[in-house]
């Protein structure tokens, strides 16, 4: 069974990102939204932890454009359509509250 793993924290704030990590399968997709698109910003012990693991991973492009963060070629840009697209191609959703 699939799971869009969807993160709004930053993830200097707190192991929210680091819990999802640990769990995350392989047929599983992380999408980042609102601060936690920090964890995009090269350099970065988050950036490395996402840029160096093979995952589906998503990013909200109005949250990254609102806060000035590159999405990296590892993320894919999505609209809030394409949102709820991945919401329903997945089995389940998991927000990381």
């Amino acid at each position: 069974m699939s799971t869009l793993h969807v993160l709004s924290h930053s993830p200097f704030g707190d192991d929210r990102l680091t819990s999802c990590l640990r769990i995350i399968g392989t047929d599983d997709g992380l999408l980042l939204c609102g601060d936690a698109v920090h964890a995009l910003q090269p350099g970065t012990a988050p950036f490395n932890a996402l840029s160096t693991r093979a995952l589906k991973l998503f990013v909200l492009a109005e949250d990254a454009q609102a806060r000035a963060v590159n999405v990296p070629d590892c993320a894919a840009s999505i609209d809030y359509p394409a949102f709820v697209e991945l919401s329903v191609h997945y089995d389940k959703v998991n927000s990381w509250l």
